[in-house]
C-alpha cells in the first residue's frame, strides 16, 4: 500500500482536473472533427481567441472560473480530452498520445483560421508547449499553469528520459492494475496535497476517478519521458509562467521553489515568471483571483 500510495501522489504530481459554459453564439466547430478531445465554443464570436486545455485526469470544468472572467472579451475553445473526467477514451486508449493530441490541436487551429493564445494547466500546459514547439505559427501567446519543460527535475534535478524510465513504466503499471476500490480510496489523501480549496479537492476527486485508467497511465508515462529543455530556447512565442508556492506543502523557503521554475525557464525567451502564493497545484482553485488577474494583465 505504501509503494501504491507514492506512485499515485506521483501521478497526480505530473497531473492535473458539465462545464457550466458562458453563453456564446456558436457552439463546437464544424470545420474539422477531432478525434482525440472534444472542445466547447465559448465566450464571444469576433473577439481574440483562446484556447484551454485541462491537465491529467482532469475536466475541462478546471477552466469555469477563468471562462466566466474571459467570456465577455474573448472567444474561448475549451478543451476536453478524451479518457480524462468520464470522457469517452477513443483513440487516446492505445497507442501514443501527447503528440497525436498535439496534430489535432494544430489541425483545429488551421482548419478555424484562428492564431490564439493557448493556455494550459499540468499536462496541458506541456501539451500547449509542444504546440508551440511543433507549430511555432499556431500561437500567439502561451499561458503555463504550473508545468515544466521535462517534470522528473521537480524529484530529481539529475535525472533524464533514459534514468526515469524504469519508474515511469513501474508507474504506469501500478497505475494499471490497481483495483477500482483502492485506486478510489487513495484519490482523496492525494488529492488534498495539490488543491487546498475543499470544494476543489471534491472535484479533482470525482475527475479522476471517472478517467479512463489506461488514458491516465499512458499520458502520465508519456509525460515522464517527455524533455523539452533543448526545445524551450527556440520557442521564441511570448510566456506567461504562473507556479504555485504553499509554505505548509513546500517549506519555509520559496527561493528552493523559485530555482526549480526559472532554472527550468531560464533559456526561453519572451518569458515571464509569476509566483503564485499560498496555492498548490491547481491555482485555479486556491487563489483564483490571483490567477485572473495574471492572466488579464498579460492577455492586455
Amino acid at each position: 500500500m505504501k509503494i501504491f500510495r507514492v506512485l499515485v501522489m506521483l501521478a497526480f504530481v505530473l497531473g492535473g482536473i458539465a462545464l457550466l459554459c458562458v453563453p456564446s453564439r456558436g457552439q463546437t466547430a464544424k470545420s474539422f472533427a477531432p478525434t482525440r478531445f472534444t472542445i466547447t465554443d465559448a465566450g464571444t464570436v469576433g473577439k481574440p481567441d483562446v484556447v484551454l486545455i485541462p491537465g491529467l485526469a482532469s475536466s475541462k470544468a478546471v477552466w469555469d472560473g477563468e471562462a466566466k472572467l474571459l467570456a465577455p472579451n474573448y472567444r474561448l475553445h475549451i478543451v476536453q480530452i478524451d479518457g480524462f473526467a468520464g470522457a469517452p477514451a477513443g483513440p487516446n486508449a492505445t497507442g501514443a498520445f501527447l503528440a497525436p493530441v498535439v496534430e489535432e490541436l494544430h489541425a483545429y487551429i488551421v482548419a478555424n483560421k484562428i492564431h490564439p493564445t493557448v493556455m494550459g494547466h499540468s499536462l496541458g500546459g506541456l501539451l500547449t508547449l509542444m504546440l508551440a514547439d511543433k507549430h511555432p505559427e499556431d500561437v500567439s501567446k502561451l499561458i503555463i499553469v504550473d508545468s515544466l519543460p521535462f517534470y522528473a527535475v521537480v524529484f530529481n534535478p539529475a535525472a533524464t528520459v533514459d534514468t526515469v524510465k524504469p519508474q515511469a513504466d513501474a508507474i504506469r503499471q501500478q497505475l494499471i492494475a490497481a483495483p477500482a476500490a483502492q485506486f478510489a480510496a487513495m484519490q482523496p489523501l492525494m488529492v488534498a496535497g495539490m488543491v487546498k480549496n475543499a470544494d476543489g479537492q471534491k472535484l479533482v476527486v470525482a475527475s479522476s476517478i471517472a478517467s479512463d485508467r489506461t488514458v491516465f497511465a499512458n499520458a502520465m508515462y508519456e509525460d515522464l519521458q517527455t524533455d523539452l529543455r533543448g526545445d524551450v530556447a527556440t520557442i521564441k512565442t511570448p510566456m506567461l509562467m504562473l507556479y504555485p508556492y504553499d509554505a505548509t506543502a513546500q517549506g519555509a523557503d520559496p527561493a528552493k521553489v523559485d530555482t526549480i521554475y526559472t532554472t527550468a525557464y531560464a533559456a526561453k525567451p519572451n518569458v515571464k515568471l509569476v509566483r503564485i502564493d499560498d496555492s498548490r497545484h491547481f491555482i485555479m482553485y486556491d487563489q483564483p483571483e490571483k490567477l485572473d488577474a495574471a492572466v488579464e494583465s498579460f492577455l492586455k
